[in-house]
């Protein structure tokens, strides 16, 4: 390499100290003055510096007068540079920029840099922000490297490839945050109906090199189950097994639970008993996943004997487990064996909870066993547990439908005093107010309409065809109701609940009752405000190019 005259390098280093500010010093020793190309070019021209007082005097007068200084990079070594290969004038310079700050984890000057090189239009490769997600990872900040890894593409034309994927990936999976891993999958790859591309991502990353782990597999999975797609869930679960992974239950469990969710209960029941022949660990999670399902398809019977074989095999059955079994009874008709399920989990010492409660005292109601219902919600009250928004509405709908509207009524102001996530929702609204306006309460429905609202409680179109309803039978005269749901629809639009105010005006269509001229003028004004039509075609563009 050709020397450097002295008084080039002499000028260069002033006008290091002077523009580089505030790169830390050790940026400044001779070993890394190499990583600059102007250093490395003979030139007759010397760089002019202007006489001014100590930098660091003159940094200080600054921060106390509040003059924040320029992204941290010298124009003098960008010009003095020569052109390198295909790279612009300072790329190479960038990039050691770029690599220092990320090993001093220096994040503030990195976004700098980067901001720099945006404005300056150069090309960001995607090694640099490889090197920027292991920084990140070291600093355990992984919502920052998805954060960057998201603008990649659309602020730096940076073209993502399994490489900087899998970096992101690793950095999430570092800090043990498993869900996070699944939603950035989902994110990058299941989001969207694109799932067609997970097989042939891992694919790729096997043709590649890079090796996806269980952890990536899992992740493929479970996206597809949760598209609805568990058998090409189970097809990559073969094709994990066949390249030598150890499939473990959470994985079977998944796929499991998502074929039957989809009705495909053989399928489901041939994967679980290859779990048997394969000596892979039947835990309590799967058993659980299978008598539910089971229970859903409508085979309790057979449920039971899964229980037994759980049982026979050393595993505890849990609340979940008891509460599936009861369901499937109740929904079957045989309320009897559900009440026997039920002391069968006393006699097991299974702590009985709010979702066993509630799935008893729903089809205890279900059955007009309303007497027997208030007894277990008396017990359930007594042992401490609290009644979570099922139980609530199983108990009020079951009296409504024994004609105690006024104790449901009861129990609905209880609710009012409950938690926030404990809070009457449209179900149970309309759950009253069908028994209000069925007593020929019509006024009071409407009083409780008013609560409804005032809550923040949206009415649906069950809702509305209670009250339509109403109207026609229980009013002298009847009234087909175009103008009820029409000042329905006026008073959620000055509540600003326009999609509330929508979905009303939707039923009216539907019912061929059309809103007044003036609250249709109010409706589309309000629907196409600015923000609102940019985010209506955001998501268009969103769904027909993403």
């Amino acid at each position: 390499m050709p020397k450097c005259p002295p008084f080039i390098t002499n000028s260069i280093l002033k006008a290091l100290n002077n523009c580089l500010y505030p790169i830390p010093s050790k940026f400044l020793s001779l070993s890394m003055l190499s990583n600059f190309s102007a250093l490395a070019i003979p030139s007759t021209k010397t760089i002019e510096i202007e006489p001014q007082n100590h930098p660091q005097h003159r940094h200080a007068s600054d921060r106390e007068n509040g003059i924040e200084h320029d992204p941290p990079i010298s124009d003098t070594i960008f010009k003095t540079g020569a052109k390198m290969g295909s790279y612009k004038l300072g790329d190479s310079t960038f990039y050691s920029l770029i690599n220092n700050y990320a090993d001093l984890g220096d994040f503030k000057s990195l976004e700098k840099v980067l901001d720099r090189m945006r404005c300056e239009k150069r090309v960001v490769v995607e090694k640099c922000f490889i090197v920027i997600f292991k920084a990140y990872g070291k600093a355990h900040l992984p919502e920052k490297a998805v954060d960057l890894f998201d603008r990649m593409a659309y602020e730096f034309e940076c073209k993502r490839t399994v490489k900087s994927f899998n970096s992101v990936l690793n950095v999430i999976i570092q800090e043990d945050l498993f869900y996070r891993a699944l939603e950035f999958y989902n994110h990058v790859i299941g989001a969207k109906g694109k799932l067609e591309k997970a097989i042939s991502l891992l694919d790729r990353m096997v043709s590649s090199k890079c090796v996806p782990n269980v952890v990536t597999y899992g992740t493929v999975i479970n996206g597809l189950v949760k598209q609805g797609r568990a058998l090409d869930g189970a097809r990559v679960l073969a094709s994990m097994e066949e390249r030598g992974y150890h499939v473990n239950e959470y994985v079977y469990s998944a796929v499991i639970s998502g074929l039957f969710k989809e009705g495909k209960s053989q399928e489901a029941m041939q994967l679980f008993k290859e779990m048997s022949v394969k000596k892979c660990e039947l835990n309590t999670i799967v058993y659980s996943i299978v008598i539910d399902g089971l229970c859903r398809d409508g085979k309790p019977d057979e449920a039971v004997e899964v229980l037994s074989e759980m049982t026979n095999n050393g595993c505890k059955p849990n609340a979940y487990t008891y509460s599936s079994l009861m369901k499937g009874f109740f929904e079957a008709g045989n309320g009897h064996k559900a009440i026997e399920v039920w002391k069968d989990m006393a006699k097991h010492n299974c702590t009985q909870n709010e979702v066993c409660y509630s799935v008893l005292i729903h089809g205890l109601s279900k059955d007009e066993k309303v007497k027997d219902a208030m007894m277990v919600w008396a017990q359930m009250l007594g042992k401490g547990c609290k009644p979570d928004v099922v139980a609530y509405g199983s108990m009020i709908n079951g009296l409504s439908n024994a004609g105690l509207v006024e104790d449901a009524l009861q129990l609905y102001n209880e609710m009012l005093c409950q938690e926030p996530d404990s809070q009457p929702d449209v179900v149970i609204y309309n759950i009253l107010l069908n028994a209000l306006c069925k007593q020929s309460s019509v006024s009071r429905a409407i009083d409780l309409l008013n609560s409804m609202l005032d809550r923040g409680c949206d009415p649906d179109l069950v809702t509305c065809i209670i009250f339509l309803r109403a109207l026609r039978e229980k009013l002298d005269p009847p009234q087909d109701g175009g103008e009820f749901l029409d000042g329905l629809v006026v008073r959620l639009l000055k509540r600003q609940r326009v999609l509330g105010a929508a979905k009303i005006v939707e039923v009216m269509l539907q019912k061929i009752l059309p809103p007044k001229p003036s609250t249709w003028a109010r409706v589309v004004e309000d629907l196409c405000k600015p923000k609102k039509v940019q985010a209506a075609i955001q998501k268009c563009w969103n769904i027909l190019y993403c």
